[in-house]
């Protein structure tokens, strides 16, 4: 006889229509694709249900299906690390038209500081032939995340504190910085959307009480390890602007500033000149 009992446990099977239902009941903006993204990536029944129990109650995309979309890539994204945001792909195509400016024999050196997942530098490695791949982190979490990405792209990650945690070696040899540092002001965390606020390390969204700590400590150790001509890239808020021009210039180096307004992206630029 069927073990009517087993088949009365089975998770009902949600439609994808029920799932559009749902989340948009969550209040998700964009329920139909996100409802496509979240039943494509389930294992089944049981686990669609699941996944649609956690987006609805405010966890990121990204950190429901593992993963992220960045610059055409798929990017592995764990639970409580900074997913990538599609404005920072400016900072990337910068970093890719800076590099392929510079008259430097391959290997290019690429660093990703405070890289999160590694999004940027597995990024710049793929549009840049040959390009040894460093990327450092603080985090463990984001540290083990980055192997996940870095690792399969030919690539190294190191744990530690900015500059502290790459290779000696590399002194001078750094074609491209990208340095995607947390830049929100303390005080103005609290008011960050619940999906980030909650769902990802403190240490990457706070930039101390300006947002601009970690810009000023990468600026000023940037020149040492800048090949000539090479260049360090970060975000800032458009109010920011000037601070961090002011910041990258004091430290040494030549400044520049550029903006997407379609993307709300600030990138300021630093290269260090021969």
């Amino acid at each position: 006889m069927p073990d009517i009992s087993a088949e009365r446990l089975q998770p009902p099977v949600l439609t994808e229509a029920e799932v559009v239902l749902a989340l948009r009941a969550a209040g998700c903006v964009f329920a139909e694709e996100e409802a496509r993204l979240l039943t494509a990536a389930a294992e089944g029944p049981a686990d669609l249900a699941a996944k649609v129990d956690r987006r609805a109650s405010g966890v990121p995309l990204e950190h429901v299906v593992g993963w992220a979309e960045f610059m055409g890539l798929r990017i592995a994204v764990d639970d409580r690390v900074f997913v990538p945001r599609r404005r920072t792909e400016f900072l990337v195509e910068r970093g890719i038209a800076l590099a392929r400016a510079q008259d430097r024999p391959a290997p290019l050196v690429v660093v990703d500081l405070c890289c999160g997942s590694g999004a940027l530098g597995v990024a710049l490695a793929a549009h840049l032939d040959g390009a040894e791949l460093h990327a450092a982190d603080l985090d463990p979490a984001a540290v083990a995340c980055a192997r996940r990405n870095v690792l399969p792209a030919g690539g190294s990650v190191h744990e530690g504190d900015l500059f502290a945690a790459l290779p000696g070696r590399l002194r001078g040899t750094v074609a491209v910085l990208a340095a995607n540092v947390p830049y929100v002001p303390t005080g103005e965390v609290p008011l960050l959307p619940s999906e980030a606020r909650e769902h990802e390390a403190l240490m990457a969204l706070d930039g101390g009480t300006d947002g601009l700590d970690l810009l000023r400590r990468v600026a000023d150790g940037a020149r040492q390890w800048l090949a000539p001509g090479g260049a360090v890239l970060c975000e800032v808020s458009e109010r920011q602007a000037g601070a961090a021009v002011a910041a990258v210039r004091g430290a040494g180096l030549e400044a520049h500033l550029a903006e997407d307004d379609e993307r709300g992206a600030t990138v300021v630029t630093g290269v260090r000149t021969p």
